[in-house]
């Protein structure tokens, strides 16, 4: 009489255990992020010790749209608004061409995916840093 509840509790604990493992692996996600921009200073090349180099310069994203009330005639003020992302290069080879090729000014095309990260500045203040990291690019 003691036995049949513990093993209907056991069947139930091994099937919902059985469930959670079984949508975790059928889940699938994507991070991906596509940029066309312009470079917004020459990239530079940082190692931390023990760790591979990185290269890491910005990238500006442009969205534009009138405001008006006559866009088909494209009647209306201009607005633009400018968006500043930091690229990171891990890969090495593509690290290396973005290091001597990307200049200041260059239009380029990044693909790669989203990072966030943490830090302590200077001041040893805790900070939040959003990164792109590459890909491909140039």
């Amino acid at each position: 009489m003691f036995r049949r509840p513990v093993l209907q509790v056991f069947h139930q604990f091994v099937r919902r255990e059985s469930e959670i493992a079984s949508s975790l692996v059928l889940e699938r996600s994507l991070n991906r992020v596509q940029l066309l921009g312009r470079v917004g200073q020459d990239p530079v090349m940082r190692q931390v010790e023990g760790k591979n180099p990185v290269t890491i310069f910005s990238l500006a994203t442009n969205e534009m749209w009138r405001s008006g009330e006559s866009e088909v005639y494209q009647m209306g003020d201009v607005s633009q608004k400018t968006t500043w992302h930091r690229i990171s290069v891990f890969r090495p080879g593509l690290r290396d061409v973005a290091y001597q090729y990307v200049k200041k000014g260059s239009r380029i095309y990044v693909e790669g995916k989203v990072d966030y990260g943490e830090y302590t500045d200077k001041n040893n203040v805790r900070r939040q840093a959003t990164t792109i990291i590459a890909v491909n690019c140039c």
